[in-house]
């Protein structure tokens, strides 16, 4: 499919919070950095509008009191508007699906649900953001991953809010693409869609952070040859068959590789390799990462999507320590010239 540059050109601009700054940075200093960029709207991470609540109340919010997150939110939701930015989405909702019927995690999962829909009413947005689980205690059926996600789709139709659901590298049972878009099909609900990352994408089907070369190698060692092949393979399926209006938002972000290879086992938190590596050394592209960004990016675009393209990096630097971020508008200048010039080279005429 041609992708030509004026097509391009009506693609919204998004970023989200959690992306630039730290939790304790004052929530409209990081709305006026993304807003002078040019960005138009952002993703609402929840560790954001948490802190700004504990800041706003002077005590320490729990995440599950609603009244005080939604009471924030209204607040939150003038800042936003205020600063000419629009919530496209909030983000991000974890380890909902998979748990067995009856049980407590289950429970916790539809009351979380439930609150954040609340949250989503008080900030005045349409979409929540959700990712494949990453529980251990998740079962294994895709069947019941699209049963509790359909339920989430019913309980979120009357408010004509939607769903997107994005493939995270690390989950326990649905970390590619074309794992979430099964499930999606399977749920079988207008208001569902798929969260794409190039990041997610390239990090789990191309690269992998605990080998040497920075890529996905045999299981006995070395390269693996079919590598390229398998891997342009999965992205032509992508351009053709997941429609355009099944895919509700891009998130872009490029990944460092790592100057160590990560331990190939989880951490004492039980986070896996690629968990780890997706939360510290994910930079905007073209500033140092080695991620495949424009190819996946090309994928996606040839689908005829052009909506909401969102700047979602964690980055710690190469060594992924923490930064100081002395320079928010400067960080937030940075990725809107990653944007264009992704946009630019994923065009083809």
């Amino acid at each position: 499919m041609t992708i030509s540059k004026s097509s391009l050109s009506s693609i919204p601009t998004c970023y989200a919070t959690v992306s630039i700054g730290t939790p304790d940075t004052p929530l409209d200093q990081k709305l006026s950095a993304i807003a002078e960029a040019g960005f138009q709207g952002i993703e609402l991470g929840f560790p954001d509008l948490l802190s700004f609540a504990s800041k706003n109340y002077n005590k320490k919010v729990d995440p599950q009191d609603f009244d005080t997150l939604c009471d924030a939110g209204r607040k939150v939701a003038i800042m936003v508007e205020d600063a000419g930015l629009k919530i496209v989405m909030l983000q991000p909702f974890s380890n909902f699906e998979g748990w067995e019927e009856g049980s407590e995690g289950r429970e916790d999962a539809f009351r979380r649900a439930r609150g954040w829909i609340r949250i989503m009413q008080a900030v005045g947005t349409d979409m929540l953001q959700v990712g494949s689980t990453d529980s251990p205690h998740a079962l294994s059926s895709l069947d019941h991953f699209a049963s509790d996600l359909r339920d989430l789709c019913d309980l979120l139709s009357p408010h004509k809010f939607r769903l997107a659901y994005e493939n995270w590298c690390w989950a326990t049972h649905a970390p590619d693409w074309k794992d979430v878009w099964a499930i999606v099909q399977k749920v079988n609900r207008p208001n569902i869609g798929l969260c794409l990352d190039t990041f997610q994408t390239a990090g789990g089907e191309w690269a992998d952070p605990t080998t040497a070369s920075g890529l996905i190698e045999r299981r006995e060692g070395g390269k693996d040859e079919a590598l390229e092949e398998r891997f342009r393979a999965s992205l032509r399926a992508l351009a053709e068959t997941v429609p355009a209006e099944k895919i509700f938002i891009l998130q872009v972000s490029d990944a460092y590789r790592p100057s160590t290879p990560l331990d190939g086992k989880p951490d004492e938190q039980g986070v896996r390799p690629r968990g780890r590596w997706s939360s510290c050394l994910r930079p905007v592209p073209f500033n140092g990462g080695y991620l495949p960004v424009v190819e996946v990016a090309k994928a996606v675009l040839e689908t005829g999507f052009r909506e909401w393209l969102s700047t979602e990096v964690f980055d710690g630097g190469p060594d992924g320590g923490d930064q100081e971020w002395k320079d928010l508008k400067g960080y937030a200048m940075k990725a809107m010239k990653a944007h264009e010039r992704l946009l630019q080279e994923a065009a083809n005429s």
